[in-house]
């Protein structure tokens, strides 16, 4: 039987949550809507590890964000349990395809995930190619807002 779980102190609290001010979601959207216009993709999430969307761009609105946040995440975590179990630590990059929709879930920074969303109107080389330059960029920015907390 699981012993009691470890409470997390304020620190700790903090540490885990990123705090955005304007300028800075400004310039993490305008990210993603130049990825999304270069890719050709459809729409882009940006999502915490626990699920909670961050921010979104391209989005179409019969898509149910919420369960797209929260599986993405889920799907994230399951993965990386099997990364573990063949000795790594993390897989950064997932890709789903259907018939008609594609999905690129890609680790950014060691907090967030992106998940972008595709059609056949371009392709996962495309889409991968633009990915590594974009989230290396929104990893910059994320470092800045951690350093500022």
């Amino acid at each position: 039987m699981p012993g009691p779980m470890k409470q997390k102190t304020d620190a700790e609290l903090r540490h885990e949550r990123l705090e955005f001010y304007k300028e800075e979601m400004s310039e993490i959207n305008g990210t993603l809507r130049n990825f999304l216009t270069r890719a050709q993709a459809n729409a882009a999430f940006l999502v915490d590890k626990d699920g909670h969307l961050i921010t979104r761009e391209g989005i179409d609105d019969r898509m149910d964000v919420d369960s797209i946040c929260g599986l993405v995440a889920g799907g994230f975590a399951a993965t990386r349990q099997m990364a573990s179990i063949l000795g790594e630590d993390t897989f950064l990059n997932l890709f789903h395809q259907g018939k008609r929709a594609n999905i690129q879930i890609t680790l950014v920074g060691d907090r967030t995930i992106l998940a972008v969303v595709f059609d056949d109107n371009t392709t996962i080389g495309k889409v991968r190619l633009y990915l590594g330059e974009t989230a290396a960029l929104l990893t910059q920015a994320f470092e800045r807002i951690e350093r500022r907390s």
